[in-house]
This record gives C-alpha cells, structure tokens and sequence, in this order.
C-alpha cells in the first residue's frame, strides 16, 4: 500500500511502488550490487550491520500495523522466520512511520516471530528507498541485493522468493 494513500491525500506525481522498487535498484546498482552500508536496532536492542549480518541472508519487510495487506503476510513472514532460522536467514521487520508505543501496543495482541525494527531506529527504509508497504527486500549471505518483491502474496510466494538466496 502506497503510504502517500494511508492519508487520502496523495501529493502530485506520487510515483507507484512499482516505480519505486525500480528507482530503489537502480540506486543501489541493481540486482546482484552489494547491499548498501545500513544500521538497524531491534526493539529488543540488538543491533544490525552490514558487517554483522555478513554470511547470514536477510529478508527485510517493510510494514505498518494499520496495513491490512501487511497484516495477511505476517503469518507467512512469521513461518518463514522461524523455519529458516536454523539455515542463516535474518528477518528484520521494519515498521514504517508509527510510534514505539502504537508498535509495542499491536504486538502485545499480535506477536511476531521476527525481529522488530522501527523506522526511527534503522535507515533502511531511506537506503532502500521504501515508499509503499509491504516491501520485501532480499539480501544473500553474499551481501549482495539478491531481489525485491512488492505486495503481500503469500507464504508460497515468499518460500520462492528467498529461494533468490539460496534458501530452499
């Protein structure tokens, strides 16, 4: 969902997210170009690096909790985390634009398997450029943009998509 929407008031020329990933890749020299350098702090503190996560493949979901499409996904993001969790794979949650207590507030109703990220606390959505929610972004344990994928489409879709790095 384009978050320029979640207001109703689009600004002129908003682009689609479909664009946007486009724009994204190119910035960051396309699939297959190492991942740009980013930082992230989990709400449990951990912290992430480039250089941390180097070796591990990570999956990294752009959300919000008032997204219904965002909302559909979270169980096969969930699933996913926790089934490839013993092969490598980081999956960091990046909640777009909400506060740490709204954030704190849907997850005491709805808990997740993933690392929680907020947007306050990571420059991810800045260095991938994520305007629409859900964005996926995929990174291989090369450190290298391994894909991108918009929209919620399922745990099928999701298992094909990490399959980009080599994770089966």
């Amino acid at each position: 969902m384009d978050l320029s929407k979640r207001n109703r008031r689009a600004a002129p020329g908003v682009l689609p997210a479909a664009v946007l990933v486009a724009g994204m890749l190119a910035a960051c020299g396309g699939r297959d170009a190492a991942a740009p350098r980013f930082f992230a702090r989990t709400l449990d503190g951990e912290r992430y690096t480039n250089q941390s996560l180097a070796g591990h493949p990570v999956l990294i979901q752009f959300w919000a909790t008032w997204c219904p499409r965002c909302r559909s996904d979270q169980p096969a993001v969930d699933a996913v985390a926790r089934d490839f969790a013993g092969r490598g794979l980081v999956v960091l949650a990046v909640d777009i634009g909400e506060s740490r207590q709204a954030v704190k507030s849907y997850l005491d109703r709805s808990p997740r398997q993933c690392r929680i990220v907020l947007n306050e606390d990571t420059d991810l959505a800045w260095v991938f450029g994520a305007k629409a929610v859900p964005l996926y972004v995929l990174i291989g344990a090369d450190g290298k943009v391994a894909g991108t994928q918009e929209g919620a489409r399922g745990e099928a879709s999701l298992r094909s998509f990490i399959g980009r790095a080599g994770l089966q």
